[in-house]
């Protein structure tokens, strides 16, 4: 499977004096700004996905579908841009595990995690969270690296875990190192309390790659690049700061809209619906028309 953007994030990955900082993007407007702004790389936030998508939390309510169909539109907007994406638990057994790293290949996706909790699972910044046995979480690991195999793709597997929260530090190492040895690329502590926890994860797992998870109002501290870096981890992934943005926007938006009954045009002009338009491709569209030799635009837009 020919994947210019899984090459790149492989190369990425693999080079020493590459550090990857990946915004969170839950729609097509989140991964447009996004790339406007110059990100190499972008990352499917899992539970962006369940409240833009759905409205509702967190909580293992969208299927391998809702997924796929997001991270395919993403994945889409530039090819050349690895994206990496959440693939929750591989929703499923290893048969469901590989059909579903499949259609994440075949949607263009660079990289995705798979994690070991139970199948109805949760955001990994709150509370009662249930896992599966070692064993169980393997075989998810074992089923995505063999399709990967299987397709030649040069995805890359990231192998998450829960347990840090009720089966500590140590039952998280084990899992972690188990997944590599089942073809996981990078490992993936999630809900990480303290500099020292993470600092120990990354020296513990060398050389693999170790994923850093910055939630603002999550369980973990936030530092920054800078700091992540010196550290040694080799990813870092913001999920919710693009949809937190947007809705503290669209509520002071509904507040004045709600207040005066009108909303406000920036004194600049910025923000108009024809730049929205714009961001998303309105001119590269009407060209591409003309230069088919289509007519649909030829009186402007």
């Amino acid at each position: 499977m020919i994947n210019k953007a899984a090459a790149k994030l492989r190369s990425q990955v693999a080079d020493p004096n590459k550090f990857i900082v990946c915004p969170g993007v839950q729609d097509g407007l989140s991964a447009r700004v996004c790339l406007q702004q110059g990100f190499k790389n972008l990352y499917m936030t899992g539970a962006g996905t369940a409240i833009n998508l759905l409205g509702m939390p967190d909580l293992g309510l969208t299927t391998a579908d809702d997924m796929v169909r997001n991270a395919s539109m993403i994945a889409s907007l530039d090819r050349t841009r690895p994206l990496i994406a959440d693939a929750d638990t591989g929703f499923g057994g290893p048969v469901m595990v590989a059909r579903s790293v499949e259609r994440y290949i075949l949607a263009g996706v660079a990289g995705l995690h798979i994690e070991d909790q139970v199948t109805t699972k949760r955001c990994g910044h709150l509370l009662g969270k249930e896992l599966v046995d070692i064993d169980t979480y393997v075989a998810r690991i074992r089923a995505a690296s063999a399709t990967r195999e299987r397709l030649e793709s040069d995805l890359v597997l990231i192998a998450r875990t829960d347990a840090l929260q009720s089966l500590g530090f140590d039952e998280s190492v084990k899992r972690l190192k188990a997944a590599v040895a089942a073809g996981a690329d990078v490992v993936f502590l999630e809900g990480m309390k303290t500099l020292d926890e993470m600092t120990r994860i990354v020296d513990v797992m060398s050389p693999t790659p170790c994923l850093l998870n910055m939630v603002p109002g999550g369980v973990t501290p936030l530092i920054d690049g800078a700091k992540a870096k010196e550290i040694g981890f080799k990813i870092v992934i913001w999920p919710c700061f693009a949809m937190t943005a947007a809705y503290l926007a669209y509520q002071k938006a509904a507040q004045e809209l709600k207040t005066t009954g009108a909303i406000r045009e920036q004194p600049d002009g910025s923000g108009g619906v024809r730049e929205l338009f714009e961001l998303c491709g309105l001119s590269e569209c009407a060209d591409f028309d003309k230069k088919m030799g289509g007519k649909a635009f030829t009186d402007g837009v």
